[in-house]
């Protein structure tokens, strides 16, 4: 059976959040006088949802404040940033959803972050009518690497793991999806490229590169 869905992860997959999170977090951090490098990010922290990052910052560099409050003013620097704009979409997004839509694909939007970004995002572009469902971090009580946000968004679409596939680009999105079932590619970026996507269908280089794999999955058999 052809795929019936694309379930896409937001950040670093529709859009291009990773440096602009980093700007944001080192903004929260220079209270305690702190600042990430960019490669300290790529290690450690891109792809990671909010609370889990917030939790090793806390321990790793002994931040005298709980992982808690340290989320919520990551969330509230986000928040003032979304108010004033949405974050970019990555190449190839607009085209690749607009096809596969008029393919009579399900499109979904399942990320581990809040829904917020994501509220931004689709309404900026107007891209909102082409898709079925989001699920966030909001929805779940434990976010990515856990598999839960794509099971729920299996159980709001009324299909099996086999019926969808996934688009990631970070090992802790890709191991989320592989876990609910789900068949998932990946498309690296800058801060990603070093993860372990053993798990994946395939490692491809751009949107439009998925765009193709996925017809190819949709008229097969």
């Amino acid at each position: 059976m052809s795929i019936q869905a694309v379930l896409f992860d937001h950040d670093g997959t529709l859009v291009n959040s990773e440096p602009v999170h980093l700007e944001l977090w080192n903004t929260v951090l220079k209270t305690y006088g702190i600042q990430l490098t960019e490669q300290q990010y790529k290690d450690l922290y891109a792809g990671v949802p909010t609370p889990a990052n917030a939790v090793d910052l806390v321990n790793r560099f002994g931040i005298p404040t709980d992982a808690v409050a340290l989320a919520k003013a990551k969330n509230l620097q986000t928040a003032k940033f979304l108010e004033q704009q949405s974050f970019p979409l990555m190449p190839g997004v607009t085209q690749t959803v607009s096809s596969l839509h008029q393919l009579g694909l399900k499109l979904g939007v399942v990320t581990g972050a809040s829904a917020n970004g994501v509220r931004a995002t689709l309404g900026t572009n107007q891209l909102e009518s082409l898709f079925s469902l989001t699920v966030s971090g909001d929805d779940v009580l434990k976010s990515k690497p856990e598999p839960d946000c794509y099971l729920l968004a299996l159980e709001r679409l009324s299909l099996e793991p086999e019926d969808c596939v996934a688009i990631e680009d970070t090992e802790h999105g890709l191991r989320a999806a592989a876990l609910a079932g789900i068949e998932c590619l990946v498309i690296p970026t800058e801060m990603t490229r070093n993860h372990d996507f053993s798990l994946a269908s395939a490692v491809l280089p751009n949107m439009n590169a998925a765009l193709e794999y996925i017809q190819g999955l949709h008229f097969r058999g």
